[in-house]
């Protein structure tokens, strides 16, 4: 950036192109003359910036109960393994909310999923892959709105929302984060559209990231 120069430095960067391509002068104190130009690319550093010095949006992380420690264990890969101290990089999320919610993978010819016997209010549905899917427990919408809603009072308008099962099933996440947005949350990141892979670790850290 040069300010005494020019005022934005993504316009000022085309503005040279278009002179060096066309061989003709395009004044900094005109308007660009895009006629030329299909489509632009950029990529900054803000991101990346704002993620390494920890000035991102304040976040909040809803996940599966019993997990809302999953993403500070983590995957337990350190850098140096015979390091006697090791330095926890801080999490990006600030409040963690758990969400009773629990859906299970049906194997091929068998009868119940992989937590045995059904449960009373267990029911059947389809996994983005066709695969047969036991909802176990479905999120209490009202539980949920309150949840969050104490969640907003703190003065946090970014969610990540990560889920145990949601590259596969997405439908509770999508519950949670349309309460969200009616709630008044700015900013909603979901895991299943975020990064809709099997590992949650890496699916949540990406996730927080997002949010």
């Amino acid at each position: 950036e040069d300010p005494s120069n020019y005022s934005d430095a993504p316009r000022e960067g085309i503005r040279r192109i278009l002179e060096e391509v066309t061989k003709k002068p395009h004044p900094r104190n005109k308007p660009l003359d895009t006629s030329r130009i299909s489509y632009i690319r950029m990529g900054t550093t803000v991101a990346t910036n704002a993620l390494l010095e920890r000035k991102g949006e304040r976040c909040a992380l809803v996940t599966t109960k019993g997990f809302k420690d999953l993403l500070l264990i983590g995957n337990q890969s350190r850098r140096k393994i015979f390091d006697l101290i090791i330095k926890r990089p801080e999490l990006l999320y600030e409040e963690v909310v758990e969400v009773d919610e629990r859906v299970v993978l049906v194997k091929e010819n068998e009868g119940t999923g992989c937590m045995g016997d059904k449960a009373v209010n267990t029911y059947e549905e389809k996994a983005i892959t066709g695969e047969r899917i036991d909802v176990i427990v479905s999120p209490d919408l009202e539980a949920v709105k309150k949840s969050l809603a104490q969640v907003l009072s703190k003065g946090i308008t970014s969610l990540a929302v990560v889920f145990l099962h949601s590259y596969a099933f997405s439908k509770h996440e999508e519950i949670v984060g349309k309460i969200a947005k009616e709630l008044g949350f700015k900013n909603v990141s979901l895991s299943s559209e975020v990064m809709p892979m099997v590992k949650i670790v890496s699916r949540g850290y990406t996730t927080a990231a997002d949010a």
